[in-house]
């Protein structure tokens, strides 16, 4: 098992451990789609030296992308290592265990397993055992008035005993795979494939991997089962990489392969042991990025509790959550200015990220740059 450790360098500077956030489920023009923000992604892990993210970042459908900067934490797991409730520990493999809805058809359920072997005999990944669940999951998608896509589970008891079973089997991470239903809203589809609206799946994702990781407290993803589409013609680049394939699995069994182990840091579970010795705490984190108008997230509001250097990101999406929308101005102007930056886009917040880590102040370059201050 590998360790995490401030010292590690690469180049000449110490790594900048931050926090990456695209919420799900609010059509982000980057991340709102099919991995679309992989790029982004690993522009920021460069940047930094260490980038702690989440599925709805890193998940391409049939596409995917792994870098040993990049850590790879579910969003729940990823608000409670914010909040100081989780630690993170680097690991050189887990054994992702394969938990499939009851709901889905046999061919379906065929393909899913195959992409599990293809995963095991090309890219060399532990995946297995594989559980069914006792009866149809039932997911529901839907979508609030505001826009922003949500689903419930009609059988949630059933999923969290198959992810006992597979944990009971050893299986340090789990990836869930489970039949969402055919009876979508023709133009809320033709609307995201062309680039202009809300991934309706990923919300009923969220609540799915959520409740697997709040009660095993492992890894967990989820891919979404669905029929084949037919060919769009004028189908938009960022959703197409769910077009390439019969399943969505192979980006999460990848992602999961390389998931940090998730420790629990609560006093009945560590005994108010606050610090992992090969572990990444929160209180290690140099920055976190975030867009603009999306800022209402648990580990965007712990990580400005705690004076976290913030870099906001045009990255316009279905939401108004700004910080005027949060009554946030007069808190943020009570923070150190330099502490809270905006960037008209992700080279930009690289390049800030590059400051934040060689320890270089904004003024510095930035022009007209103005005298020292002075007290008397």
């Amino acid at each position: 098992m590998s360790k995490f450790s401030l010292n590690q360098t690469s180049g000449t500077s110490p790594i900048l451990p931050t926090l990456f956030v695209v919420p799900t489920g609010i059509g982000c023009s980057i991340g709102g789609f099919a991995g679309d923000a992989i790029p982004s992604a690993r522009l920021l892990a460069a940047a930094s030296g260490c980038l702690i993210t989440h599925p709805n970042v890193m998940n391409g459908a049939s596409l995917y992308w792994n870098d040993t900067r990049i850590q790879y934490v579910e969003g729940y797991a990823l608000d409670r290592f914010a909040i100081g409730e989780l630690a993170l520990r680097p690991v050189r493999q887990q054994k992702v265990g394969l938990l499939l809805d009851a709901g889905l058809e046999p061919a379906l359920r065929q393909r899913h397993l195959q992409v599990a072997d293809g995963c095991r005999a090309s890219l060399g990944l532990n995946v297995g055992p594989v559980v069914t669940t006792e009866v149809p999951l039932e997911v529901r998608t839907c979508t609030s008035a505001s826009g922003v896509s949500s689903g419930v589970i009609g059988q949630p008891e059933a999923l969290l005993r198959a992810g006992d079973v597979l944990k009971k089997a050893g299986a340090t991470a789990i990836a869930v795979v489970t039949r969402f239903p055919d009876d979508y809203v023709v133009e809320t589809l033709e609307a995201y494939r062309g680039g202009r609206g809300v991934d309706a799946l990923a919300g009923a994702e969220a609540v799915i991997s959520h409740l697997l990781v709040r009660h095993l407290c492992i890894p967990c993803a989820h891919a979404p089962a669905l029929k084949t589409l037919p060919i769009d013609e004028k189908l938009d680049p960022r959703a197409a990489g769910e077009e390439i394939g019969h399943t969505f699995l192979s980006c999460v069994l990848v992602g999961l392969s390389r998931a940090p182990d998730l420790i629990s840091l609560l006093p009945k579970d560590s005994g108010d042991k606050r610090v992992i010795p090969e572990a990444l705490n929160r209180d290690q984190l140099g920055a976190i990025v975030a867009p603009y108008d999306a800022l209402g997230g648990e580990a965007v509001l712990a990580c400005l509790e705690m004076g976290l250097p913030l870099i906001t990101v045009t990255n316009k999406s279905v939401l108004d959550v700004t910080p005027e929308a949060l009554g946030l101005k007069e808190e943020l102007r009570k923070i150190d200015v330099s502490s809270v930056m905006h960037a008209q886009n992700y080279l930009e917040a690289a390049g800030l990220l590059m400051l934040l880590r060689e320890g270089i102040s904004p003024e510095a370059v930035s022009r007209p740059i103005t005298g020292i201050a002075k007290l008397d």
